[in-house]
């Protein structure tokens, strides 16, 4: 979709025309919340609104950086001396770190990067930025990565550079995936599969209008949750476990914790299946558990959220509705009948605003681009 940005054009930034533009897509998460970091399965497709970036080399170590995210003067960095300063130039510098450290050959470069991925909507703004920036780096150093190289790069630049314990859906889901079908990964063995979106399925994405951040709170306890959980069951990761494994000898909340991620990724596998029979009957039910499971085993909605599912879950158009991203705010995801989604996401934002206060923004399906007078 188009980029609604008052940034001036490279050339009148730097002085010339940018060797390449690269572009990574938002994601939302259909199925497999919080089970990526736990080796477990996952089912995100691509959004409409998507990071661009464009950029050109320098004959010096200098990185000059321009962000539509931001009102400000370009940041710099020297090539080889980055270090964190707790804004989004992290995940920049984080990428040209990753690359560094594997031995990749750089110089320095300018880039204008410009975004319509909402921050903060459980989107992974983060993520279509890092795996842009890799994007162009790639395409214009001739770098030897492969689109799953690449997102793992994205992902140490988010993970140990930024800080945010994330697992690795978001930069394979914005490296990989498209609008025309779900990616079925398994973030153990990384392999994965388009599955089609059929025509009787209509998705609704509306972003709560309440942010959150993964480098911060719940997010990084309910990991730390995870491996407290994994260490007094006696395996590496929460993936090891039978669906009907006992969980007697965990105390609370690491039972719960540990029985949403077994059931969440039991819930990847019947998404999958209704997707391919085009059922969405089924597909509703299963965005329903999915979402009574996080709000109460894994405890990372909040009222907001809960009320928009609410009201959305209760139009007769809607066969199911669910949190979708890190949680504790963000966006949910409505599985509706087809050719519905507009109107469903009208009444859901209007019903939300008169029960809440709060204003919900339509990110799926993209709003109509308002009409310029001749």
């Amino acid at each position: 979709m188009p980029f609604h940005s008052t940034l001036p054009p490279f050339s009148a930034l730097f002085g010339r025309a940018p060797e390449v533009t690269a572009t990574a897509p938002g994601r939302v998460n259909l199925m497999g919340e919080h089970t990526d970091y736990n080796g477990g399965l996952v089912l995100p497709t691509a959004i409409p609104q998507s990071c661009e970036v464009a950029l050109a080399r320098r004959v010096d170590g200098r990185v000059r950086v321009v962000s539509a995210l931001v009102a400000a003067a370009p940041r710099e960095y020297q090539l080889g001396e980055e270090r964190r300063e707790g804004d989004w130039l992290d995940y920049v510098a984080g990428c040209t770190a990753a690359l560094l450290a594997d031995g990749h050959s750089l110089t320095g470069f300018d880039a204008r990067i410009a975004s319509s991925v909402p921050v903060g909507a459980g989107v992974s703004s983060s993520a279509a930025l890092a795996v842009s920036v890799l994007r162009a780096l790639r395409a214009v150093f001739a770098l030897a990565l492969d689109d799953v190289a690449l997102a793992r790069l994205a992902h140490r630049a988010e993970h140990d550079f930024v800080g945010a314990r994330v697992g690795i859906m978001d930069q394979l889901a914005a490296s990989l995936a498209d609008e025309r079908s779900a990616l079925f990964l398994d973030t153990r063995s990384l392999d994965y599969e388009r599955v089609a979106l059929p025509p009787s399925v209509d998705l609704v994405v509306l972003d709560s209008g309440v942010a959150h951040r993964h480098a911060t709170g719940g997010y990084n306890a309910r990991r730390a949750e995870c491996e407290r959980a994994c260490a007094l069951l006696g395996v590496t990761s929460l993936r090891d476990l039978e669906a009907s494994a006992p969980l007697d000898a965990l105390l609370e909340p690491l039972g719960r914790r540990v029985r949403h991620v077994l059931s969440e990724n039991a819930r990847v596998v019947a998404a999958v299946a209704a997707l391919r029979a085009g059922d969405v009957a089924a597909l509703g039910r299963l965005f329903s558990a999915s979402h009574a499971s996080q709000r109460d085993d894994y405890e990372v909605s909040c009222p907001e959220i809960d009320a928009l599912v609410g009201v959305a879950s209760a139009d007769p158009r809607v066969a199911g509705a669910r949190l979708t991203g890190g949680g504790f705010g963000g966006a949910v995801v409505l599985v509706a009948e087809a050719g519905t989604a507009a109107a469903v996401a009208v009444r859901a934002a209007t019903a939300y605003a008169e029960r809440t206060g709060l204003r919900a923004t339509r990110l799926v399906p993209p709003p109509e681009p308002a009409l310029t007078p001749a």
